[in-house]
């Protein structure tokens, strides 16, 4: 498919816990390694001339225990690895400091989505937490959630989209923005994603539910640092345990 056929302009990936595994306020970039298909799902979006970006936030700096640098050298690791990606959007701040660009605030999407010259209705945001599918929303943007074991169910069950694995959701996205409850390459996989909102326990994802029939039901990059975003009201704060970037 060419990039022209697709209203999908950008995708901007949250980074630690999606495109590599989760090391809590990590400022070494050896201890940097890619979550599997990483390097496969961003080398499709950019063959097919979609652009790709990072919005993450880094609290650590602020909590004082990495710094500008540390992030700037783990970002640069990740474009080696997995990259490059077309855009960098950065939080340095912490929960209390009442910024716009912390997700579940939308500043660091619509910063992002400018910078490659593509409005937020042309974006996704694919992220493994609820407040990454919340900065999606509030920016107007398409969220898919890619669970992992930190996920909350309560955040895939109020996930717009949820994937398995980035690539079940790279391809999804080729297909334009994101169409259904549950995206997959194979189906039926509905049970894995928990119970039917509608209740009744877990729903089996029957012949209607493939990609793209809308009725799955089931659950140059910017350097970090203070001053790119103006400040404003916070919004809700995650606690849980690796979880406080």
């Amino acid at each position: 498919m060419s990039a022209a056929s697709t209203p999908v302009k950008a995708v901007l990936f949250d980074r630690d816990g999606t495109l590599v595994h989760d090391v809590p306020y990590n400022g070494d970039p050896d201890r940097v390694r890619p979550v599997e298909g990483a390097r496969e799902a961003v080398a499709l979006l950019r063959e097919h001339g979609v652009r790709v970006g990072v919005v993450t936030n880094q609290s650590g700096v602020a909590r004082g225990l990495i710094s500008d640098g540390d992030v700037r050298r783990v970002n640069r690791r990740v474009d080696d690895l997995i990259g490059p990606f077309d855009v960098w959007a950065v939080c340095p701040h912490g929960p209390d400091d009442g910024c716009h660009c912390r997700k579940p605030e939308p500043g660091m999407v619509l910063w992002a989505a400018g910078r490659v010259c593509a409005g937020p209705a042309d974006c996704v945001v694919v992220g493994d937490i609820g407040a990454d599918m919340e900065a999606a929303e509030r920016a107007g943007a398409h969220g898919i959630l890619v669970p992992n074991d930190r996920t909350r169910p309560e955040e895939t069950a109020a996930a717009p989209h949820v994937a398995p694995d980035l690539l079940t959701a790279v391809r999804a996205i080729l297909d334009g923005p994101p169409r259904g409850r549950v995206l997959a390459d194979e189906w039926p996989i509905g049970a894995a994603y928990g119970p039917d909102p509608e209740g009744g326990g877990p729903r089996a994802a029957g012949p209607a539910d493939g990609p793209g029939s809308g009725s799955a039901t089931i659950p140059p990059a910017t350097a970090p640092g203070h001053g790119v975003f103006a400040p404003g009201a916070g919004r809700a704060v995650d606690d849980r345990p690796g979880r406080l970037t």
